[in-house]
């Protein structure tokens, strides 16, 4: 299969020594592969297209990748090009593969950019690619022209300038700003080793509430008993069955073991219920609807 192409450590130097394919011949592989799922007319395609590959990942070296991860990710572009390639609209199969590798590897990029998810949708890989390079321009031309610019009318130029939201460009610029922190890292020397870690709320239970669910689930365990101890035999064993279960049985299933219909099963079900609910209102005011 193609993909053992790109195992080989050699890669890069065969495929500079790949063959050149004329329009023709890459048509013909083009239609082999769509029409007839021909494993080596795709191997032939991809391995001719994959100096293009491999220059496309080496623009992205600046982003701090690895070069050898950056070219897997331009491979795998270039496969999802070649079986997507529709070869009967006329366009040159380079001109189709040159999105697809470029749109991997910068998915690439920004996955592994940061621990924090930068952002997937077209404005954020726009602002990502971008940012720099238009605030550069930017800047310069500011320069020229003798106008100092605050960094709102910086921020608001770069967002009109690639056209996405003001927000989208603060937010990308605090990425952008710096790297990830480990939460075990100190906030300062004169915090005496404080941890960012240790100002972080804690999302569990406290002690105190700990005790009261204890206390008010003993005490409606409690409630429940008694309530259950004034129904008969068979009260109890429709309410036990029907709601205290993890699977609760169903009225028919309940009217075939007892020898009931399934509507006579529903009215002792009921039965149970008002008598229930009696017996806990008789225990606590505050218990009011508990089986509605």
């Amino acid at each position: 299969m193609a993909l053992d192409v790109f195992n080989d450590q050699s890669l890069s130097r065969r495929a500079m020594k790949a063959e050149l394919l004329d329009a023709e011949t890459e048509l013909q592989l083009a239609y082999a592969w769509r029409d007839h799922r021909d494993e080596q007319a795709l191997h032939r395609l991809i391995t001719a297209y994959m100096r293009l590959a491999i220059s496309m990942a080496a623009k992205f070296k600046r982003y701090g990748a690895p070069m050898n991860d950056l070219i897997q990710e331009a491979g795998l572009g270039l496969m999802k090009a070649a079986d997507k390639f529709d070869p009967d609209r006329g366009v040159r199969f380079s001109t189709y593969a040159v999105w697809w590798i470029k749109a991997s590897i910068q998915d690439y990029v920004m996955r592994n950019w940061s621990m924090v998810r930068t952002g997937s949708t077209s404005s954020q890989k726009s602002l990502f690619f971008n940012m720099k390079r238009v605030q550069a321009r930017i800047e310069r031309e500011a320069a020229q022209a003798g106008e100092e610019l605050d960094g709102h009318q910086l921020r608001h130029k770069i967002a009109m300038e690639i056209g996405v939201p003001l927000r989208d460009v603060e937010m990308m610029e605090g990425r952008l700003s710096g790297s990830d922190y480990s939460l075990n890292a100190t906030q300062s020397v004169e915090d005496e080793g404080r941890e960012w870690i240790d100002t972080l709320e804690d999302p569990s239970d406290q002690a105190s509430e700990l005790v009261e669910n204890t206390h008010d689930t003993d005490q409606l365990r409690e409630w429940l008993l008694e309530a259950m101890g004034a129904l008969n035999e068979r009260e109890r064993f429709i309410v036990r069955e029907r709601k205290l279960r993890d699977d609760s049985r169903t009225l028919e299933s309940l009217g075939l073991e007892l020898g009931l219909s399934k509507e006579r099963v529903r009215q002792l079900e009921a039965a149970a219920f008002q008598k229930m609910r009696r017996a806990l209102e008789a225990q606590s005011g505050e218990v009011q609807h508990f089986l509605a």
